[in-house]
């Protein structure tokens, strides 16, 4: 079954800790946290204590995506801080097997993520190591970006390959998913399917009252993924 996680990047900050409860409510799988350091990406957002309070406030998965330089000097303080799935670039580190192995020695599950234009051959010597590859389909660092269109045959070449050595790896997309690409994204092959203001905005065509109320809101939203990730 495709799973769907919800970035709390585009949720509301000052209300976290709801808003998170919400959307767990609201039917998705994983809570998706995007740690952002300022210098590998344009952006600055968390720590790990922010991690710590969200895995307070929800029994569903934290699925952490570190877009951070030097990601090995802190991948102990976000396992520890709760993160189930730690997903480091392989743009942002030299020793990416090693660090695979330092994750799945934490504890945690091992994501390896790629930028979009960032060659699926850097794979070749680490995927049957890692638990799930992350492809971004939009450039990180914002989100609300445009879905990048050209990614979608690395998804499948990806999916391929994965078949074909029969591994157990999932393949999980971020960046642009919303109503308008959902089916090409399942279709390509992915499995987990990241969703920020996907899930969190406010994209009209509500019912009677949804609009105003976020629990409603976002359970439309939510049940309007799901219904195109079938």
């Amino acid at each position: 079954m495709k799973k769907l996680s919800a970035s709390i990047l585009s949720a509301d900050f000052g209300r976290l800790a709801e808003q998170v409860r919400l959307v767990e409510q609201a039917g998705v799988d994983w809570i998706h946290v995007d740690v952002m350091d300022g210098h590998f990406v344009p952006n600055i957002t968390i720590g790990p204590d922010v991690v710590k309070a969200i895995k307070k406030a929800t029994s569903l998965p934290l699925d952490v995506h570190l877009m951070i330089d030097n990601p090995e000097r802190y991948v102990q303080d976000f396992v520890e801080a709760g993160a189930d799935w730690l997903g480091i670039h392989v743009e942002a580190t030299v020793h990416l097997e090693r660090l695979i192995q330092n994750i799945k020695e934490l504890g945690a599950r091992a994501t390896v993520t790629l930028n979009p234009a960032t060659s699926l051959n850097c794979l070749d010597y680490v995927l049957k190591d890692v638990d799930m590859v992350l492809l971004m389909t939009v450039n990180p660092g914002f989100s609300g970006q445009k879905f990048i269109r050209g990614v979608l045959p690395k998804v499948r070449q990806l999916r391929q390959r994965i078949d074909a050595e029969n591994l157990g790896v999932l393949i999980e997309v971020d960046g642009g998913v919303h109503t308008d690409t959902v089916s090409d994204i399942v279709a390509a092959g992915a499995d987990v399917l990241v969703s920020g203001s996907g899930i969190f905005g406010k994209h009209g065509g509500y019912g009677p009252g949804e609009e105003d109320d976020d629990a409603r809101r976002l359970a439309a939203n939510v049940r309007r993924l799901r219904e195109l990730m079938k």
